[in-house]
């Protein structure tokens, strides 16, 4: 069974760049009828919190990637702790005593010398006697020690990946505090979890590599990977300094529908149109990692309003009855009321903008060469409340006494009455209009 997981830390809330590699696992799982697991990554006591932990369960019901089950690392400590005994006792997991500042002379040395800043392994020529004597100085981390040989896999995106060990430093699984780091958690979760897939930013292929290797070294079996392009700017400038401004809870905030979402982050980069979808099932129907390439991938979020747009005209009046009514809308109007403006907002939030124009009217915009002629029309237009024919037969009264006829006529009306040049068919907004401001 394919079995795929989203591993967020609840450090801070999801932004684009989470949701991309949130999505490809859950549309990857869906489409295959497997299992979704949504994996809180939450070893770090100092930087993890409930309320982001929240805030992650919130983002993604919002988006409808509901998980199959729920896991928590910090409920798996001992787990970890097993699989570390092991490792120590085949002697791929060794004591290491080095402070960040020794590490940083040698990686300076390194670099001068012309040599890739990898770990020279000085603990392991270190007797038990002198490693028993730092134990009195310092608390020891722990290195997972690599195999120098290639490290090699068939990535679902970017192909084949050849890896030559002896280029990485064996890395830290377990810190001096005895914090587990994240390469060492996750290995031991998706081996015990029967993970299959596993997508993430090519920022993590490095440590696939490694991940490679210790999974082999607790016997089990690495899962496909694939490794997804990152985002940029639309200019393609790094997107890494915005992510805190594209959080998912702030493009919901600014009426991003979750379709609009999807939809986008589902085709960006790959070879396939970017198209709304009805659904979460279209999108899995139609998702192959194979359609992907490695290239950074640009990302606008002002492609995300046109596809809201889209979504929103797709609506039912019963869909959004409650907003509208919301908004103060009289029963009797609201269907009337969806059925004029819908094609005139991008988000909902808009609809209180057309409401307060028909509850109050609008500023009038009136050319200076057409004050007279509104003027004159506004005499001829009778008071509130409007008809369907009222936009019909007062347009005929001015056309006939004014000699004005086509855009002439009917755009200086318009934007008297609206405030704007464009929006719906005034015959059909008319009945709305408890107010025109243009006539005081």
């Amino acid at each position: 069974m394919t079995v795929t997981r989203f591993a967020p830390s609840p450090t801070g809330y999801l932004h684009v760049g989470n949701l991309r590699t949130a999505l490809f696992n859950y549309l990857i799982a869906h489409k295959a009828g497997g299992t979704f697991i949504l994996r809180l990554d939450d070893t770090d006591p100092e930087r993890s919190r409930p309320e982001y932990a929240d805030a992650i369960r919130e983002d993604l019901r919002w988006l409808g990637l509901e998980w199959g089950r729920e896991e928590r690392q910090s409920q798996r400590l001992d787990r970890y702790e097993a699989a570390a005994e092991r490792m120590r006792a085949s002697g791929r997991l060794y004591e290491c005593f080095d402070t960040p500042e020794e590490l940083e002379l040698k990686r300076r040395k390194q670099l001068a010398m012309g040599r890739p800043p990898v770990y020279d392994r000085s603990a392991l020529k270190l007797s038990e006697a002198e490693k028993a004597e730092m134990r009195k100085e310092r608390q020891p981390h722990w290195r997972f020690k690599l195999d120098h040989e290639r490290i090699e896999w068939e990535d679902g995106i970017l192909g084949p990946i050849s890896i030559d060990a002896a280029s990485v430093s064996d890395p830290v699984l377990i810190r001096g505090d005895g914090q587990v780091l994240y390469t060492l958690a996750s290995v031991v979760d998706d081996t015990e979890m029967g993970v299959t897939d596993v997508v993430r930013g090519s920022d993590h292929v490095t440590n696939t590599a490694t991940q490679i290797q210790i999974i082999r070294a607790l016997g089990g079996t690495p899962p496909r990977f694939a490794h997804h392009s990152l985002l940029t700017g639309p200019q393609g400038e790094a997107l890494s300094k915005r992510l805190g401004t594209l959080a998912l809870r702030d493009l919901r905030a600014r009426g991003v529908a979750p379709m609009a979402l999807v939809s986008l982050m589902a085709r960006l980069g790959s070879s396939k149109p970017v198209e709304l979808a009805a659904s979460l099932d279209e999108l899995a129907e139609n998702f192959e990692l194979s359609d992907f390439g490695a290239a950074p991938t640009k990302f606008d979020e002002r492609d995300l309003f046109p596809l809201t747009r889209a979504w929103l005209q797709s609506l039912s009046f019963e869909e959004v009855r409650g907003r509208i009514l919301a908004l103060g809308v009289p029963e009797a109007e609201a269907e009337r009321f969806w059925r004029v403006t819908r094609e005139n907002i991008t988000v909902l939030d808009d609809l209180a903008d057309w409401w307060k124009l028909c509850r109050e009217g609008a500023e009038p915009l009136i050319d200076e060469a057409d004050r007279d002629f509104v003027a004159e029309a506004m005499t001829l237009l009778p008071e509130p409340p409007y008809d369907d024919s009222t936009w019909k037969t007062w347009t005929e009264a001015v056309k006939e006494k004014t000699g004005r006829k086509g855009k002439a006529l009917f755009m200086p009306l318009r934007k008297a009455l609206t405030g704007q040049a464009q929006g719906p068919d005034m015959a059909t907004l008319m009945p709305l209009l408890q107010k025109v401001r243009a006539r005081d």
